[in-house]
């Protein structure tokens, strides 16, 4: 949700709506990004933005990525070090209706 809400970040209670956990679980969770670093966190007025520190994140990517398998990398033939995005499959939420 950060990553698509981009470098503008979503504010607590947003994220707590949309996961459907109580903000206390939240703050657990997202305290713990915040510390590796991978999120930050800005205070704007009452409310705690959160964002995705895009660096860190293609940093980590990268690192993953370069020592895939042992750090053979692409030459290792059971490690692939490129992927393509997960297709989304959307569930109807109608209910199917007797005939």
């Amino acid at each position: 949700m950060l990553v698509e809400a981009g470098p503008e970040g979503l504010n607590a209670g947003t994220l707590a709506a949309r996961l459907k956990v109580p903000p206390s679980s939240l703050t657990f969770h997202v305290q713990h990004l915040h510390r590796a670093g991978l999120i930050a966190q800005q205070r704007k007025s009452r409310e705690l933005i959160y964002s995705t520190d895009f660096d860190v994140m293609n940093g980590l990517v990268g690192y993953l990525t370069e020592n895939c398998c042992g750090g053979r990398g692409a030459a290792a033939s059971v490690c692939e070090t490129s992927c393509a995005p997960a297709r989304v499959v959307k569930k109807s939420t109608k209910k199917a209706r007797a005939a």
